[in-house]
């Protein structure tokens, strides 16, 4: 049976990053428009089975009360059965059900943070990330009935993962010895004791980024490298690069609507498998895909290793191409 998961996260783009930004904000009534769009779209690929992650303010059980009297919609579809408390296990735990179930694809509402934690879980199981975070890198811009078109063609028919997807790149952080976590697209070096607000926006207390991919059109950590040195997605290479107030003075879009100027040293490209070793004299604080996750302290040794082998990321353009050419959407 053909079966694609939703994961909407009710959190994503509800950081101090809004307030400090002119980001757009993706209310929980239009993260439910999304997905009934999202279900629509694979009932009509003829997807068996859909199964949505539900949370405390409703988004899923109101897409799927709507869709559940479309008289087009001809899937199984539920919620999955499993408690909710509105934090990020809600996401661990379906991610995990999901691939465990047997997914063809997982669609994603949310970051770039909603996407790292995913990708923690999902194992093979391709993810195709639909924006409506703060930090939006890894997801698309796309239209939920689009995203509904390609997650449900890599469901039924089941291509080879590589003539629709790419494996995403990652940075691995190794904490004495041990991998603790991995970022997607950043990882940045803060002078910080604690996690706080755990969004960063602020780059007076930023030390240095690590990147796997940036680009001159992306907003967040990443795009300081973006403004100096585009490294693609899909490239097997990454940079990492250290702010020198007296440095090279770049102005990039840490936030949305914000250029902030900062002061950087040399670029320095990372190969895959090479190991960048982090400095720590003092309270520090990695942010990982935008958000403040690993808290280190002097003594402790850590390194962020390029790595090629984080998540299929299904690639929507080329997918559908590939529906296209054999005829997926022609009337059954």
């Amino acid at each position: 049976m053909s079966l694609v998961g939703i994961i909407a996260n009710p959190a994503a783009g509800k950081d101090i990053r809004r307030i400090v930004s002119e980001a757009v904000t993706v209310n929980n009534h239009e993260k439910a428009n999304i997905v009934r769009r999202v279900m629509l779209a694979l009932a009509d690929c003829a997807v068996e089975r859909i199964e949505l992650m539900p949370d405390l303010v409703g988004i899923s059980a109101s897409a799927l009360q709507a869709v559940s009297a479309h008289g087009d919609f001809h899937a199984e579809a539920a919620l999955i059965e499993m408690d909710v408390d509105g934090k990020i296990y809600d996401t661990l735990e379906a991610a995990t059900y999901l691939a465990e179930a047997g997914a063809g694809c997982i669609v994603v509402l949310g970051g770039d943070g909603t996407a790292r934690a995913v990708s923690k879980v999902c194992g093979e199981t391709p993810i195709l990330p639909v924006s409506s975070g703060t930090n939006n890198v890894v997801p698309y811009f796309i239209e939920g009935t689009v995203a509904g078109l390609a997650a449900g063609y890599v469901a039924v028919r089941s291509p080879d993962l590589p003539e629709v997807a790419f494996r995403h790149k990652r940075l691995v952080v190794h904490v004495d010895g041990e991998a603790v976590d991995h970022a997607l697209v950043d990882v940045a070096v803060v002078s910080a004791a604690f996690v706080g607000s755990r969004a960063v926006w602020d780059p007076a207390a930023l030390r240095q980024v690590l990147v796997t991919r940036a680009h001159p059109y992306h907003t967040g950590i990443s795009s300081l490298v973006g403004m100096l040195h585009p490294i693609s997605e899909l490239e097997p290479g990454g940079a990492t690069i250290c702010v020198e107030p007296e440095g090279q003075r770049v102005r990039a879009p840490i936030v949305p609507g914000v250029m902030t100027e900062v002061g950087l040293g040399e670029l320095k490209l990372l190969q895959p498998g090479e190991r960048c070793p982090i400095e720590i004299d003092g309270p520090t604080v990695l942010a990982l895909d935008g958000e403040r996750e690993v808290v280190l302290h002097p003594g402790m040794h850590c390194e962020v290793e390029l790595d090629l082998h984080g998540p299929w990321i299904v690639d929507v353009p080329r997918t559908l191409a590939l529906a296209v050419s054999e005829g997926f959407f022609r009337s059954r």
